[in-house]
């Protein structure tokens, strides 16, 4: 019977994102992300490389799935920090694996840098449109957008202290995502000068 290499990979990278999300890079174990994925170790090797390649390429298939589940919409910056909000709560790992990879290996990779200038040239045009406040560059606009986004999965008694999001009362969770939206309305609202 042949061998189905795609549902491999896939396991792989499943039991791949667990472990770098429990043990970052430096502590995250082969045999474990082979074992939790059924799969010969060897074949990490053969599909990925290395360990280090294997990170990048769980870090790859999260932003691109991020960006398939939450697409950025500059004409509508608290809409989308609530989208990036439920996002992360459903997938409370995410962030963990994020915050490994700013430890360990700080700076951006190429897809990432990538994804960022798109972004940045997005918030450019919406500022012209009059969509967003043009008296911000719109790097610092998108910088306060992700980490208004973000900032409750670090916080004391966010999803980070538990194992997720849906730890958190129904109440207390609306409570908080209204809070990011309405601050980054407030951050990025395109100014009207008074007639």
């Amino acid at each position: 019977m042949a061998r189905d290499s795609s549902a491999t990979k896939a396991r792989l990278l499943d039991a791949a994102f667990s472990e770098f999300a429990a043990y970052g890079i430096a502590g995250a174990r082969v045999d474990r992300i082979a074992e939790a994925a059924q799969a010969n170790k060897r074949l990490i090797y053969v599909y990925y490389g290395n360990k280090e390649q294997l990170f990048d390429a769980v870090l790859q298939r999260a932003l691109e799935t991020g960006a398939e589940s939450v697409p950025f919409d500059a004409e509508d910056l608290p809409g989308y920090a609530g989208a990036v909000f439920d996002h992360l709560v459903a997938q409370p790992s995410l962030m963990r694996l994020v915050l490994w990879k700013q430890l360990e290996r700080p700076g951006a990779t190429d897809a990432e840098a990538a994804s960022y200038r798109g972004k940045i040239a997005v918030v450019e045009e919406a500022q012209k449109a009059g969509y967003v406040d043009a008296a911000m560059d719109p790097a610092d606009v998108l910088t306060l957008v992700m980490g208004l986004s973000q900032a409750w999965f670090g916080a004391v008694g966010g999803p980070a202290a538990g194992e997720s999001g849906a730890g958190w009362e129904a109440e207390r969770l609306a409570r908080h995502r209204a809070a990011v939206t309405e601050a980054v309305r407030r951050a990025t609202a395109a100014r009207r000068d008074p007639a």
